[in-house]
């Protein structure tokens, strides 16, 4: 075993200061992935040498996180693993980053590859799955099955389109790279001072090769269960609403303390098998499988300011500030049921997220001169919510509120929140959620060494895919409405879904004000299944939801030719990508001239859209030795990432408590940028680098929403119904016409995103040593409209001791301030994130090591706010992670 242990957090910044293959073919080419500018670490000064040398030599501008055992990761999947890379932040909305924003722009901006092409993805989460994003979710990766990411941040002809942020390619180990017989192992236990649970987490991996190296098979599998708590503080929005005085203001619509639980759920595992019977012909056959079971249990208790004021209640003793009602006495109207003035809603679900992929790999080279490169390959992924069993309970209420703390203040007057005789069932509904995401592919490649001047390669490919992203979701008709919702014959009440007690003792002790609502009776989740399970048709009928059931086909044909170049001392490459894009969408419009499709919200019609378009992608890449000591690059080109799936769906989706909505349109047309890459790094001695780049994206078209009233129907128990909405011509007592906030999205104006990395690493005295990484991101559109996920300023601090019996480090990862996107109609803002997490590892022998590991010591909270901090949207506590073990390796 090595002298000295890697640590991750150490060893990502400094191999993606020092570390990447060779720019890959489209599927990365096999011989330029192991070839000998790859670097492997295997303990941290000796890597550093080693990736110093191999970043010299590159004629791109990239990063590269590696490890040397399975296990080694600290982090516990891939975009944990990423946000240690300069230029790449995360958001930890759940307690574990989930996707990856790079160099300011929006997560679906970033493309991600498997082995070099595209992955299927798929969320666990409900509101995700519809969304239906191209954003890669990562909790389907865990870090142990992988053997080394690659971050492309310039772009090149041979590199798959598809990401104006830049492309994330995911490797996995090939058994010919590894000891003849290599075994690994981690065995950790897994704690969530929230939950005040432990869990086991296990990773392993067997790898074996002939004894001439021609033959070899690996197969590596994970299993983590971490049981999770996440403690909140929710406002769902503001509507102007008159405040006395004849003055309007911002009113909170709705204002919640909430708790979701969850069970996490994680395991899968790779196989590669690798014939290489010769120099000329090597056969690689990979494949992965990832589930990720992801049951969760949320309940919010809330006031309901918008509908007990839309309902005839008042407003007194309103405080306004810059036209916001920050406190105030909401009362519903007396003596009536219309317009109730709390709600507390239960949600039980089941969800998954998994993700299979397979590909066949082959590389042949009839001559020292002619390489001929051909994969294909298939993969899928799912997000299902199989079943979600939604109770909301509400009654007329009277409360006093105060936003000023920035963490919400509730007192009720009435009802009591411990009391469940205070509110009753309301709204009931069973739904399910699918999402199904899969590619079949092909790629071909040839490259043709040459000795034409300064030129010394071409290189020319071709590929195809077949991309379907089917979606669907069916749900009960609402009653399930409440007088039909039975329980041992009779009308349910609340107290039969109670538990009896209220909530945790701790609940909301790292967020809350003094005046915060953090008490209530909780509903029992085995009540609420058990009361489900009994009902009968029809109340248990599932219906097909148009707005969020769809089917997209997208087709790709294309091709590129690159020229590679060298000199003394410079090298670089430039080539020419073309794509053409066929799609297809299929969905529902509501109403039309003769509508094929009814259910109870009335009638719809199916829809069809087809177009296609071509994209010309040239790019360049230049390296230069300007002395011994400095490298400077340069990379110019032009990139697109197609629209969001969702975004290009004829229907609507709905949200009938807030009256709003989102809509797509099949004639988007992509994101396209056009690019400009530099990088100088100084190499003062074998173990010390320090490189600044900078980048320029000219971004020609934005995808922004635009916002609409749009009369739409819904259904509601009448007297129920929100304000404006008003009934629906035909039989069906319980269908509204309502007016609805519709977000559609559409081709804006265009915008720039400018900025810097800054990075240095050194070592100290010593053991010791730090690496440093600061990022500065402007995205502005030109139309003044406010770029998701640009954070202007991101850093990595991380300070490192190593010796022969003991690696640790300590972590600081920090991005400043973002917007999100619109959410209900409203702009949806994130505060500055930070964390600090740490890892130790003490060597017992050559052969196992103790481990232990921390993520979010400082306990940090989410604080999210819509515009403004004077408008509060969200706080979240996640609590922190503790893990130790033991790892292993044979």
């Amino acid at each position: 075993m090595s002298s000295s242990r890697s640590l991750l957090a150490t060893a990502s910044v400094i191999a993606s200061m020092a570390s990447v293959s060779p720019a890959f073919a489209q599927s990365t080419d096999a011989a330029d992935a192991a070839s000998a500018d790859e670097i492997v670490v295997t303990g941290f000064r000796g890597s550093v040498a080693q990736a110093i040398e191999a970043k010299r030599d590159l004629a791109v501008i990239a990063d590269v996180v590696t490890a040397e055992d399975v296990g080694k990761f600290p982090d516990k999947n891939v975009a944990e693993a990423l946000q240690r890379v300069p230029g790449i932040v995360v958001n930890r909305e759940f307690g574990e980053g989930e996707r990856v924003s790079l160099r300011g722009t929006a997560p679906n901006l970033t493309k991600t590859l498997l082995n070099g092409h595209s992955v299927a993805t798929a969320d666990w989460f409900i509101l995700d799955q519809v969304a239906s994003t191209r954003s890669f979710n990562y909790l389907t990766l865990p870090a142990e099955i992988i053997g080394r990411l690659e971050v492309y941040k310039s772009p090149q002809a041979d590199v798959e389109e598809g990401g104006v942020g830049g492309t994330i390619n995911v490797v996995t180990r090939n058994p010919l790279d590894l000891d003849p017989l290599t075994v690994s192992a981690s065995l950790q236990a897994a704690y969530s001072d929230l939950s005040g649970k432990l869990d086991p987490q296990v990773s392993g991996l067997v790898s074996w090769k002939n004894s001439d190296e021609t033959f070899g098979i690996l197969v590596g599998a994970i299993y983590q269960k971490r049981r999770t708590r996440r403690d909140g503080l929710e406002i769902f929005g503001y509507r102007s609403a008159a405040v006395g005085g004849g003055q309007d203001a911002l009113v909170p619509t709705l204002i919640g303390s909430t708790m979701f639980e969850q069970n996490r759920e994680r395991y899968g595992g790779n196989i590669g098998i690798q014939f290489r019977p010769s120099d000329e012909l090597e056969i690689n056959i990979t494949g992965l499988y990832s589930r990720f079971n992801a049951d969760n249990f949320n309940q919010n208790y809330l006031a309901w300011g918008d509908q007990a004021l839309g309902g005839g209640g008042t407003i007194t003793n309103a405080v306004i500030k810059d036209g916001v009602a920050v406190a105030g006495n909401i009362a519903s109207r007396s003596g009536g049921t219309a317009g109730f003035g709390v709600v507390y809603d239960a949600i039980d679900r089941q969800a998954v997220a998994k993700t299979v992929s397979a590909d066949f790999d082959l590389t042949y080279r009839p001559s020292d001169s002619l390489t001929v490169h051909f994969k294909a390959g298939w993969t899928k992924a799912n997000g299902d919510t199989s079943n979600e069993n939604f109770i909301e309970f509400a009654g007329p209420g009277s409360f006093s509120y105060d936003l000023r703390s920035g963490r919400p203040e509730v007192s009720f007057a009435n009802p009591d929140p411990l009391n469940p005789a205070g509110i009753r069932p309301d709204f009931a509904r069973i739904q399910s959620v699918t999402n199904e995401d899969e590619e079949k592919y092909f790629y071909l490649d040839l490259e043709k060494q040459v000795e034409w001047g300064p030129m010394t390669a071409l290189k020319i490919g071709v590929k195809y895919t077949d991309h379907d992203r089917v979606a669907d979701r069916f749900a009960t008709n609402g009653g399930v409405f409440t007088p039909s919702l039975r329980c041992d014959g009779r009308a349910c009440t609340s107290a039969d879904f109670a538990t009896g007690g209220g909530m945790p003792g701790d609940f909301l002790d790292n967020v809350s004000s003094s005046g915060t609502l953090d008490d209530y009776w909780r509903v029992d989740p085995a009540k609420l299944r058990a009361i489900y399970a009994a009902q009968t048709a029809p109340g248990t009928d599932r219906f097909l939801v148009p707005g969020n059931s769809y089917s997209i086909n997208e087709k790709t044909y294309g091709g590129y030719g690159l020229a590679k170049f060298a000199g003394e001392g410079w090298r670089g490459n430039a080539g020419l990508r073309v794509i053409r894009t066929d799609q297809t969408s299929k969905g529902f419009i509501i109403g039309g001239a003769n509508p094929q499709f009814t259910n109870p919200f009335g009638g719809f019609t199916p829809a069809t859209a087809e177009r296609s378009y071509t994209d010309v992608l040239p790019s360049a890449n230049l390296t230069v030795d300007l002395s011994d000591q400095v490298v400077l690059r340069f990379g110019a080109g032009k990139t697109v990432t197609r629209p969001d799936f969702v975004d290009i769906t004829p229907g609507v989706d709905l949200n009938g408590t807030l009256l709003t909505g989102r809509g797509g349109d099949p004639n988007l047309k992509p994101y396209r940028a056009n690019q400009y890459d530099l990088s100088i790094e100084w190499y003062p001695d074998r173990e010390t680098i320090v490189a600044l780049a900078a980048f320029y994206k000219d971004i020609q078209s934005y995808i922004v929403n635009t916002t609409s009233v749009e009369i739409l129907p819904s259904v509601f128990v009448p007297g129920s119904e929100p304000a404006g909405c008003v009934p629906a011509a035909g039989s069906n007592p319980n269908l509204f016409d309502c007016p609805y906030q519709i977000n559609r999205r559409s081709n804006g104006a265009g915008g720039r995103n400018q900025g810097f990395e800054f990075q240095v690493s050194r070592p100290i005295w010593g053991g010791f040593g730090a690496v440093v990484n600061y990022t500065y991101s402007d995205a502005k559109a030109n139309n003044g409209d406010p770029i998701p996920g640009n954070s202007k300023h991101s850093l990595n601090l991380t300070g490192y001791y190593e010796d022969d019996l003991l690696s640790a480090r300590l972590s600081y990862n920090y991005r400043s301030k973002f917007f999100i996107d619109i959410d209900r109609s409203s702009p949806l803002n994130q505060a500055s994130l930070s964390s600090l997490d740490a890892s130790v590892s003490v060597n017992v022998t050559d052969n196992i090591a103790l481990t232990a590991e921390a993520v979010n010591l400082t306990n940090e909270s989410i604080d999210q706010y819509s515009g403004t901090r004077d408008r509060p949207r969200a706080t979240y506590d996640n609590g922190r992670q503790f893990y130790f073990g033991v790892r292993a390796k044979f």
